[in-house]
């Protein structure tokens, strides 16, 4: 009796103490020392070293090892999260040209910066190629930088060097960056705050409306509201299933009866098999011979929903992948700092076998042939929207498409990565200290009927880039271009 006594009471003690560690607040303002921050910085190489099938892909393991020695040396010592996450480990694992292995926050910093406002870069930003366009100006006092007003530099910094440096940070498969440019424009301050730190004024060199440079000053945009608390912001209302259905995936018939559109913004969530079997159903019914296919926001997802669809429009047979396997089978002892690792461990376990080569590869997915379907299988004219953030499991879907007959890729290089990619299972690093999270893929996947390893994204066989004038208007301009191809080829 006093052994299971002893057991119920220490848990119980346990328990007390985990609740008031727990109740100690987190601040974003905290510092770790030196010491700490290599710690977890050791941790992380050693697992992306040992377990990260891609880690000398696109960089030598002579420079990997630069790098991991650099940034290294890089830690100072006390540095908060932010700091660290940002200067330390995004640009050392940048350098693995990995668009599946990005660093994010701890789930403690998620948590106390939620609904919080923070001083910032005043302007958002519209980027691409080496232009920057005000898209909208925090500074309502200022009558200088409205939209469209193009920016060419911040402090003393042009513009090509900004986003240079600001790739850097940004992770990316091989050299397919056109994906960081849709982040940059995205979320402009955020990126700049993290990168460049902040300034209490900035100077910005700018073009006037006669296209002579000029110059000013814009004060650091400060909320008017105590950062130091959350703001209450109002519950937002109930969203019915199908709406939120809506945002992962849609499909209607243009007015004039001549082309339809379907947009898959992901292949993880929306019930896919449904919503393509009624669809390439109604496209049959109602004899709609132009397809526009959206997948411009589409980051992938499940590997079964892309080939799915691929079945629904490829004109031959396909295979998903020409070779796909790990370097390990398991985490071994990092399986405690990765999210669900034993799971992961027992999956890779099953799924993957050891061939002579000494990798373990997924035999099913590189012998598996599909076939298109015969049941509803769309034989119209197909024009894809592809740019940056087509990626991971749609950049399977365009690369085996295209070339096909009647198939077109309209807009701009794909982020996924057209000779592979590392993916499949994709679980989170956790390092002890700080709390920060890396994404770590196991499984490198080679295309099928994959290019040479140049480190491209897909390209567009009809590329459509960004139009100043349509971006000032609001107007898609690559919708506008493809569906005057169809319309006039009518």
């Amino acid at each position: 009796m006093i052994r299971p006594v002893l057991v119920i009471l220490t848990f119980f003690c346990f328990t007390l103490f985990s609740c008031a560690v727990n109740r100690v607040a987190y601040s974003p303002a905290k510092k770790y020392p030196e010491a700490a921050l290599q710690k977890d910085y050791t941790l992380l190489r050693a697992i992306l070293e040992k377990k990260h099938p891609g880690v000398y892909w696109y960089t030598s393991r002579d420079s990997m090892d630069y790098y991991f020695d650099k940034y290294y040396a890089a830690i100072g010592d006390s540095m908060t999260e932010q700091q660290f996450a940002w200067h330390v480990l995004a640009p050392m694992v940048e350098k693995i040209r990995c668009g599946h292995t990005s660093v994010s926050s701890s789930k403690a910093y998620v948590k106390a910066v939620s609904g919080r406002r923070f001083p910032s870069f005043p302007l958002y930003m519209k980027v691409w190629s080496d232009t920057m366009a005000v898209l909208a100006n925090l500074d309502r006092k200022d009558s200088i930088f409205k939209r469209g007003t193009l920016i060419t530099s911040i402090n003393g910094v042009n513009n090509r060097d900004q986003i240079i440096k600001m790739f850097g940070y940004l992770p990316q498969d091989g050299f397919a960056n056109n994906v960081n440019y849709i982040r940059l424009s995205g979320n402009f301050p955020y990126y700049h705050r993290s990168i460049y730190g902040l300034s209490k004024n900035y100077n910005i060199t700018y073009l006037d409306s006669n296209g002579v440079e000029k110059s000013a000053v814009l004060p650091l945009y400060t909320p008017v509201k105590d950062t130091s608390k959350k703001v209450d912001r109002p519950k937002e209302p109930e969203i019915s299933k199908e709406r939120r259905r809506l945002r992962y995936r849609s499909f209607e018939i243009d007015s004039t009866g001549k082309f339809a559109t379907m947009t898959v913004n992901t292949f993880s969530k929306g019930n896919l098999r449904g919503f393509f079997r009624r669809s390439f159903r109604t496209l049959r019914k109602k004899n709609i011979n132009n397809l526009v296919l959206d997948l411009r926001s589409n980051g992938g997802g499940k590997v079964t929903a892309s080939t799915l669809l691929t079945k629904y429009i490829s004109r031959t047979p396909f295979k998903v992948a020409d070779s796909l396997y790990a370097s390990t089978r398991g985490l071994g002892k990092y399986s405690k700092y990765v999210k669900a690792g034993i799971f992961n461990n027992i999956e890779m376990f099953f799924i993957s076998s050891k061939r002579k080569d000494g990798k373990y590869h997924l035999g099913h997915l590189e012998r598996k042939t599909y076939h298109p379907k015969s049941k509803n299988h769309y034989d119209g004219k197909l024009y894809v929207l592809i740019n940056g953030p087509t990626f991971s499991a749609s950049s399977l879907f365009c690369n085996v498409v295209k070339g096909q007959e009647g198939i077109t890729l309209v807009g701009e290089e794909t982020g996924g990565g057209w000779h592979g990619n590392n993916g499949i299972m994709i679980p989170d690093i956790k390092l002890p200290i700080t709390g920060l999270r890396v994404r770590l893929p196991l499984y490198r996947l080679v295309q099928f009927n994959h290019i040479p390893r140049t480190g491209t994204g897909i390209l567009p066989d009809v590329y459509v880039g960004t139009n100043y004038n349509a971006l000032i208007k609001g107007v898609d301009y690559k919708m506008e271009v493809v569906r005057k191809m169809i319309l006039e080829t009518n």
